[in-house]
């Protein structure tokens, strides 16, 4: 086998490493959008709300509480979008890495 095929082949295993990575981050938001989106439900259900600062429990701003959810809620939006992006890239990449490998090899 060429070296040339043998480097596209190292450079497919780095792209599958890199999407898989990718997912990884990608559950770990989705996660976090469960977590506020539940926060949110949670919030409008009740009429006083607390939020932990360091080890202890204070009352807070019901309003405030939700704006700062409804944020943090947009952020992870945002950001697996990006995420999306970064996937199908990178799947592109190896997918036209691996037709160039299966030419090479035949």
């Amino acid at each position: 086998m060429k070296k040339e095929t043998k480097d596209k082949i190292e450079q497919l295993q780095n792209l599958e490493q890199s999407i898989n990575s990718l997912i990884g981050q990608k559950q770990q938001f989705q996660a976090q959008q469960l977590e506020v989106d539940n926060a949110l439900l949670q919030v409008e259900d009740t009429d006083k709300v607390f939020r932990i600062i360091g080890n202890i429990m204070v009352a807070s701003s019901k309003d405030k509480v939700k704006e700062e959810l409804k944020e943090k809620k947009e952020m992870t939006q945002l950001r697996l979008k990006t995420l999306d992006k970064q996937e199908d890239k990178l799947r592109k990449q190896a997918g036209e890495l691996q037709t160039e490998v299966m030419k090479d090899i035949k």
